[in-house]
């Protein structure tokens, strides 16, 4: 699953840019051009980080990030500004907002991309490593394989995709609708209740030889990857 950036940008040219330079680089990209329809994306999609203008209509980009750092479901989510306003007193104000770092415009394509992959290295490891651990669980990412206490598990795509997501996502609780739209697509029409069969299948999978359940069932809110002492 390609990590997902939402640009929160109001200049077409500079989208088109950034749009064209993320893609080159394996991302997904969103786009946002005021601050109404940013806050939008963000409460129904699943966004890896965020690129924001400062000065936007209706809401600004400082806004934004208090509004995204006050969101339990946003609270982690790394957000990058770029802005125009590059005074020191400009960068602190950004940056006590909650903003992970500041990049005043015009700046260098090269650089940008080396900001937002240490900024994922830094904050969502998961999305730069091909190996995936939790608790006695680890997933290699590139051969597909799986294991649990050093045994290989075997999982169908839909449950291995289903796992990934979990664990690039630990302990955090997903609808079943977020849960479909990470790992089935936004634009995929999928049953609620399949997600279910496939939890039981991938419990299946994980929990042989009464191994501890490793996914936790949030009742009337969802599911998590939360070892029982954890949870």
């Amino acid at each position: 699953m390609k990590p997902v950036i939402l640009v929160v940008e109001d200049e077409t040219a500079l989208v088109r840019l950034l749009r064209y330079n993320l893609d080159k680089e394996g991302f997904e990209v969103l786009e946002a051009t005021d601050g109404e329809e940013a806050l939008l994306i963000l409460s129904e999609r699943r966004i890896d980080l965020v690129l924001l203008d400062w000065m936007l209509p209706s809401v600004s980009g400082i806004e934004i990030c208090r509004q995204i750092r006050r969101r339990n479901e946003t609270r982690n989510l790394p957000v990058i500004m770029l802005t125009a306003r590059g005074e020191e007193g400009d960068r602190i104000r950004g940056l006590n907002a909650g903003a992970d770092d500041y990049i005043p415009k015009p700046f260098s394509y090269d650089e940008l991309m080396a900001r937002i992959h240490a900024v994922l290295r830094r904050i969502r490891p998961a999305l730069t490593e091909e190996k995936l651990n939790f608790a006695d669980l680890e997933m290699n990412v590139a051969t597909h394989r799986v294991t649990r206490d050093r045994e290989a598990l075997r999982l169908g795509p839909t449950e291995f995709r289903l796992l990934r997501f979990l664990m690039e996502h630990p302990r955090r609780v997903f609808d079943r609708n977020q849960l479909i739209d990470a790992v089935w697509g936004h634009d995929i029409y999928v049953d609620a209740r399949t997600v279910d069969v496939h939890i039981r299948r991938l419990r299946k999978a994980l929990n042989g030889e009464g191994k501890p359940d490793l996914i936790r069932t949030v009742r009337s809110a969802g599911y998590a990857l939360d070892a029982p002492e954890m949870a």
